[in-house]
């Protein structure tokens, strides 16, 4: 099947002014100027954008599939994502992950959950493991799993500097980053490790222990949660020029910004105001998990949901505060793909796939969704 949108004002993220783009099947086939002739017939379908923007699908690294919490009990846990929520939202590839519960959900129902969404239209992957070491796994072992299910692209998210976690030794880090390195170099995959960090003192230096003793460089972990607090968030600042690439979380609460979380849009604009290179820099939902509360002596509290809209909300944040939308539109999209080797996500052009949003001209909002070269959500333009 072959789609003409016409009159886009695209966004790749570079700005290309009024471009038509040719759609085949899953794939972009071309694009050109406006006006040009890229394909005509009976047989292809044209839609007229009237200069309406079109950005790329966003791409998210850290979804909760199935839901997480737990940290009060059985009451406490979070829904799973629905397949609508997620059409709504703009992040047309989505990668899961368990979290702190690998015990009542498992990797076997990460699996599950990741193929219902793809059948609705979205590109999903997922990560082996979860927070704590030694890893629960699908097929026995992490390489198995990254070898040999291709929906597994690396292992996460495990836990550092988190009283949840399972408190791992850089050498028990070093073993899975190597374990997942080899196994995504022969599956042709990132192997990336995703690493939640919380806020306890000791931060990303596990992370640097595993870099200081070893031939496994920074760029081999993809740590989130980074503007959790300001004492991280300056850690991954540093982490950064090192080399690393960050994270930040666009799922917030209120009173988690009393206790010094750093707003990611903010987060964002302070790592371009530093000079540091935002190709480093990527933002995740966190959707469907538990943003859990504790108090001084690590009791629960209380929690609420992430969300997955918070992504394209922070966006429009970002341009509050005076980001290009070419600048902060690659956060979003380009860098998580890139980090996590999804090598067709991230950017619009030939030979990409047709994962795009079109927007309002009045408004920071999603008119259409389009995932692999299918409308998911929203009306369908004007019609020749």
């Amino acid at each position: 099947m072959l789609t003409l949108l016409r009159n886009a004002r695209l966004y790749s993220p570079e700005p290309r002014g009024l471009c038509d783009l040719l759609i085949a099947d899953s794939r972009i086939a071309a694009i050109a100027a406006a006006g040009e002739t890229l394909a005509t017939g009976p047989g292809i379908n044209e839609i007229d954008l009237h200069g309406r923007r079109v950005v790329p699908g966003l791409v998210d690294p850290l979804v909760h599939f199935l839901g997480g919490g737990g940290e009060g009990g059985f009451g406490t846990r979070t829904a799973e994502l629905t397949l609508d929520e997620a059409l709504r939202s703009g992040v047309t590839t989505l990668v899961g992950a368990l979290g702190t519960d690998a015990l009542t959900r498992t990797p076997a129902n990460l699996i599950g959950k990741a193929r219902e969404l793809a059948a609705g239209g979205l590109s999903t992957y997922a990560y082996t493991g979860s927070y704590q070491l030694p890893p629960v796994t699908l097929t026995g072992s992490v390489n198995g799993d990254i070898v040999f299910i291709p929906d597994f692209i690396g292992v996460g998210e495990v836990a550092i500097s988190d009283h949840r976690g399972s408190q791992p030794s850089w050498q028990e880090l070093a073993r899975l980053a190597s374990e997942a390195r080899t196994a995504g170099m022969l599956a042709g995959k990132s192997g990336i490790v995703f690493v939640h960090v919380g806020d306890a003192d000791t931060r990303l230096e596990p992370l640097r222990d595993v870099a200081r003793n070893t031939a496994i460089p920074l760029s081999q972990f993809y740590p989130t949660h980074i503007n959790r607090t300001s004492a991280l968030f300056e850690d991954g600042l540093r982490f950064a020029r090192e080399g690393g690439r960050i994270d930040f979380t666009t799922s917030t609460t209120p009173e988690l910004l009393a206790d010094g979380e750093v707003p990611a849009a903010e987060a964002v604009d302070r790592v371009r105001h530093a000079r540091i290179d935002l190709s480093r820099v990527s933002l995740s939902s966190d959707a469907n998990a538990s943003l859990p509360r504790f108090d001084a002596q690590g009791r629960f509290v209380g929690l609420e949901p992430g969300r997955l809209s918070s992504l394209f909300d922070t966006l429009g944040e970002c341009l509050d505060l005076g980001l290009p939308l070419e600048q902060a539109l690659p956060c979003a999209s380009t860098h998580a793909a890139d980090t996590l080797g999804l090598h067709r996500k991230g950017r619009l052009a030939a030979g990409q796939d047709a994962d795009l949003l079109v927007l309002s001209d009045d408004a920071w909002h999603i008119d259409e969704v389009w995932a692999l070269g299918k409308c998911v959500h929203g009306g369908h333009g004007s019609r020749r």
